[in-house]
């Protein structure tokens, strides 16, 4: 089987497109960088909806810790302290326990019943635990660049007349995101190196569809040598990675275009004469 061939049968499988059961000898490296890579969209799918919505309840979060009614503030504080000071593991694993223990025909509500079956599958209950993860360390992250807005911008602010909701959108919130932005920058990378651990939860991997480390868990275990599947994995991250920072290195240059020199580039110029 040459090399496009195995990519057409094996390049979605984690999607369940393509060929169903996996290669139970001769391993090619075609083969483990494939299915490995097939396996890389779940860790994507992981990383960019936790990403995406642990921003805005972040952000909720931090609006809720600066406000000055302990009915909003305590709640918020009890939640990042919880989800900061426990490791993702064991969220993981309490977060499992308890969807497992729901009714499988569902839990009535005002006499609908609603389904819970498909929060134990990975796709939901992971992501949930990775949303709230992230939401809590990215709400100390914007909690902290909201204390450190200048108190001259939001005095200037008042100054124009903006209030409540327009002072923040104008001012408080860009300046929050200008300020957080390289430490929230971390903590994307950091989620994204996170969605590994999924695979060692208890959410299991629906028809095989695992993601990366599955697959490479997979070849490590067929073919006892664990220093070619792994390093197929790190390398993907790696790559990933480096995308990432190169996104959230734009949207940094993108916030932060008005400030003086913001649009130099690096350029190399040798110093021929001293």
């Amino acid at each position: 089987m040459s090399c496009a061939q195995t990519i057409l049968d094996y390049g979605l499988r984690s999607l369940g497109i393509g060929e169903r059961l996996l290669p139970r000898s001769d391993f090619t490296l075609c083969q483990q960088v494939t299915l490995i890579g097939s396996g890389l969209i779940w860790n994507l799918y992981f990383a960019f909806f936790a990403l995406l919505f642990g921003f805005f309840l972040a952000t909720g979060l931090a609006l809720a810790k600066t406000s000055t009614n302990p009915w909003l503030r305590k709640p918020a504080d009890g939640f990042i302290f919880l989800f900061r000071g426990s490791p993702l593991f064991i969220q993981f694993f309490l977060a499992y326990e308890a969807l497992v223990l729901l009714p499988r025909a569902g839990v009535e509500i005002f006499g609908l019943t609603v389904a819970t079956s498909w929060l134990a599958k990975a796709w939901a209950g992971a992501l949930i635990v990775l949303t709230l993860n992230t939401a809590a360390y990215s709400a100390q992250n914007f909690h902290g660049a909201l204390m450190s807005v200048p108190k001259g911008d939001i005095e200037a602010a008042e100054a124009y007349g903006m209030t409540g909701w327009t002072k923040f959108r104008r001012v408080l919130w860009p300046t929050m995101l200008r300020l957080a932005w390289p430490s929230y920058t971390n903590e994307a990378i950091f989620l994204f190196h996170a969605t590994t651990l999924v695979f060692f939860s208890g959410f299991p991997a629906f028809q095989q569809r695992g993601d990366s480390l599955y697959y490479a868990s997979y070849f490590a275990g067929q073919t006892f040598n664990p220093f070619v599947a792994y390093p197929i994995v790190a390398g993907y991250f790696i790559l990933c990675t480096l995308a990432l920072i190169g996104l959230f290195g734009i949207v940094n240059r993108r916030l932060n275009r008005h400030l003086p020199g913001a649009a130099r580039r690096i350029r190399y110029r040798p110093q021929v004469i001293r």
